[in-house]
């Protein structure tokens, strides 16, 4: 893929959509443009956040409008199938992306979907099992797993893929302390563009350069919202870190 920032990426056009049986559409007229940078999604639950995110990826049809990965419109399903082997999807919740007996079996899925050998896929899954801190858990029992370690898994199964794109839906979702720890310096270290939505604050000031805000069937690029840092009392004492404020 083109890693130059001025390219777009993915590209929604006039996107209109309403939910089978609802007079109010979710949102109206929506356009929006994803170069090679790292963009956080927000709003309140219920503003559309995942269904824009399903959009783009084909799981959902928009009323109106169109999706545009690399300048090309994308018509057919066969055009989104190409599409997500290279944008690929974190789930808000990891017991959708997981569903066979083990570890590996799970990460596996994607390469081998995508044509590689079985040997291939399994060496990919290996090493990125080990890339994101999950060295040894190839033959543990997925649904066994803690809620942090499925999330983990389940990104897994998402960068075997090696995909061009990412689009994080609540990734920080069931995730302790040193689980978040290391999500953020993986997602960190990853040199592609991504979109992520999230509450955590402080997790989105650490990664994303890019606002957008998603109310009343309007998306909004923020030109104010900036980090800053400041300090609280703790019971262990004062501790810095960041958020973000308009």
């Amino acid at each position: 893929m083109d890693n130059n920032s001025t390219s777009n990426i993915l590209d929604l056009r006039d996107i209109s959509f309403r939910y089978p049986g609802q007079e109010q559409p979710v949102f109206a007229g929506i356009d929006f443009q994803l170069k090679h940078e790292k963009v956080a999604l927000l709003g309140d639950n219920g503003s559309g956040k995942t269904t824009l995110l399903q959009i783009m990826v084909g799981l959902l049809k928009p009323e109106k409008g169109g999706v545009y990965f690399n300048g090309r419109l994308m018509e057919e399903e066969r055009d989104f199938f190409v599409l997500r082997q290279q944008v690929g999807m974190l789930f808000q919740h990891a017991d959708d992306q997981l569903f066979c007996p083990s570890v590996l079996e799970d990460v596996a899925f994607g390469p081998l979907n995508l044509g590689r050998s079985r040997k291939e896929a399994m060496e990919i899954s290996t090493s990125t099992l080990r890339s994101i801190g999950l060295a040894g858990y190839e033959d543990r029992i997925t649904h066994h797993l803690s809620g942090g370690e499925k999330r983990l898994v389940a990104l897994a199964t998402v960068l075997s893929m090696e995909p061009s794109v990412l689009l994080l839906d609540e990734p920080t979702n069931d995730l302790d302390h040193d689980a978040r720890h290391r999500l953020l310096e993986i997602l960190s270290g990853l040199d592609m563009a991504f979109i992520l939505i999230s509450h955590d604050w402080d997790f989105l000031a650490e990664l994303c350069t890019g606002f957008y805000g998603l109310t009343h069937g309007r998306l909004l690029k923020s030109e104010t919202l900036q980090v800053h840092q400041h300090r609280h009392a703790h019971t262990l004492g004062e501790q810095g870190h960041h958020h973000l404020s308009p």
